[in-house]
C-alpha cells in the first residue's frame, strides 16, 4: 500500500506536468499562426485547472481504475479555429505537432536534469523502475531521480500515443494534412467520432486481453528511452 501511494505520489504531478505543457503548446503555436482563439478564451495557462475534463480527466479514469481496466483519459482539449489559421491545412499539422514536440522537450530536459541529480544519487537502477529501490528511503537525491525518470518515461509515452494515427489524436490531423483534398474531408469527418473509436479501441484490447499498444509504441518508446538515459549517464559522467 505504501509502495503504491508513493508510486501516485510521484506520478501524477509528472502526468499533470505533461498534460499541461501538451495543451498549452498546441494553443501557443495556434496563437503564432493567426489563431487567437485559446488565448482569448484563457486557456495559454500552466494552470492545470484550466485543463481538467470532468468526464475525460475524472470521471472515465476513476471508473476504470475501480473496474481494474486500462486507466485512460484525456484533457480538456484547447480550442483552435483552423480557418483563422494563416494556412488552414499546414496550420493545423503544425498545432497537432506542437503537442507531442512538447513532451519530447520536456523527456530531453527531464534526462538532463536526471543527469545533474545523478552525480549525488544513490544506487538508482533505471532499468528496474519497479524494483524496491526507488522506494527506499535513501536520501533525497533517490526520490529527485525516481521522479525525473518517470516523467521521462510519462513524456515519452504521452508524445508517442499522441502520434497514433487515430482520431481525435494529433497523428490523425498530421495524417489528414498528408491526404488528398478529395480524400481529406472523410477523414476530417471521423474527428467527430474520435471518442468513441478511443474507447472502442481501449475496451477491446481490455475484453481480449490485446497487446497491440505495446507492440506498436514498444520499440520506438525503447529507443526514445535508451537515447534519454544515455543523455542522462553523458550529464552525470557514470
Amino acid at each position: 500500500m505504501d509502495q503504491t501511494l508513493t508510486l501516485v505520489a510521484l506520478l501524477v504531478p509528472c502526468l499533470v506536468i505533461a498534460i499541461v505543457f501538451h495543451e498549452v503548446a498546441h494553443g501557443y503555436v495556434a496563437k503564432l499562426l493567426g489563431d487567437p482563439t485559446a488565448s482569448r478564451q484563457g486557456r495559454l495557462t500552466l494552470n492545470p485547472i484550466r485543463h481538467v475534463d470532468p468526464v475525460g480527466t475524472l470521471l472515465v479514469p476513476g471508473a476504470l481504475a475501480l473496474a481494474g481496466g486500462p486507466v485512460f483519459g484525456w484533457a480538456k482539449p484547447v480550442p483552435v479555429n483552423k480557418w483563422k489559421l494563416n494556412n488552414p491545412r499546414f496550420g493545423m499539422m503544425a498545432v497537432a505537432a506542437a503537442g507531442p514536440l512538447s513532451n519530447f522537450l520536456l523527456a530531453l530536459i527531464g534526462s538532463i536534469l536526471l543527469g545533474a541529480a545523478w552525480v549525488n544519487g544513490a544506487d538508482f537502477d533505471p532499468a528496474q523502475p519497479g524494483s524496491p529501490v526507488l522506494f527506499s528511503p535513501q536520501g533525497e537525491g533517490l526520490w529527485l531521480m525516481s521522479g525525473l525518470y518517470f516523467f521521462i518515461l510519462i513524456n515519452l509515452f504521452l508524445g508517442l500515443f499522441n502520434l497514433l494515427p487515430i482520431p481525435p489524436f494529433d497523428g490523425s490531423h498530421l495524417v489528414g494534412g498528408l491526404l488528398p483534398d478529395k480524400v481529406r474531408p472523410y477523414w476530417e469527418r471521423l474527428q467527430r467520432f474520435g471518442i468513441l473509436l478511443i474507447l472502442g479501441v481501449v475496451g477491446y484490447s481490455w475484453i481480449f486481453g490485446t497487446t497491440w499498444l505495446i507492440e506498436v509504441l514498444g520499440a520506438p518508446l525503447m529507443w526514445a528511452h535508451d537515447v534519454c538515459l544515455s543523455i542522462a549517464t553523458s550529464v552525470a559522467g557514470v
